[in-house]
């Protein structure tokens, strides 16, 4: 099923300090939570930027844990659009530019393919019979850490998420209930028309 709509998007990266992970790591009901707040940070930011009337942006979270060497560290990757829907007739309108990189369609296809990829690579991956270990190679391939058999499973596990835990979550116009309204009324597969916001420079 096709979400993310013909219309620009931003990625953004929210993250948590090293010494609240912790409590992430053994309480998974907060991932709900922070995904929650993330979300409220970034439609307040968007609404406010636009002129429009009960505007409402799109947005998909990626909720990831997975750091170096399996290392836990949790975060967020975010779709966002760059921008508000509004009305009933699919339209759109554009936030003024903002001062961040911007994501071209490849490279957005890419974030795509990573954001939903598997934990970890396991061709970079290999188990030691006879010692009992899992060698596990870094991106880069330049540095490389040993495991425990045991330990790695240990490390694997904390990454699996409970039964019926959502680590990816639509919000706005692409939350369910928003696509469900506009399937119901046959209009969810309308191109959105773009509004651009012209600021008159004196």
């Amino acid at each position: 099923m096709d979400v993310l709509k013909k219309v620009p998007h931003r990625h953004f990266v929210f993250s948590i300090p090293k010494i609240l992970r912790r409590y992430f790591l053994y309480d998974r009901k907060l991932f709900a939570d922070l995904s929650r707040c993330a979300w409220e940070s970034l439609k307040v930011f968007l609404q406010d930027a636009v002129p429009e009337n009960d505007p409402i942006p799109g947005t998909v979270i990626a909720l990831q844990t997975l750091g170096d060497f399996l290392g836990y560290n949790f975060h967020a990757h975010i779709l966002v659009t760059e921008g508000c829907f509004y009305g009933n007739k699919g339209m759109f309108r554009v936030t003024p530019p903002l001062e961040l990189k911007k994501t071209d369609d490849t490279a957005m296809e890419n974030l795509v393919r990573y954001i939903i990829r598997a934990s970890f690579s396991q061709e970079r991956m290999q188990y030691l019979d006879q010692e009992g270990e899992v060698v596990y190679t870094s991106k880069d391939g330049r540095t490389s850490k040993n495991f425990p058999t045991l330990e790695w499973l240990a490390n694997l596990c904390s990454h699996i998420p409970n039964r019926g835990e959502q680590m990816v979550c639509y919000y706005g116009h692409y939350s369910n209930v928003s696509r469900g309204k506009r399937q119901k009324h046959g209009s969810d597969d309308v191109i959105p028309c773009l509004i651009t916001l012209l600021i008159a420079l004196k």
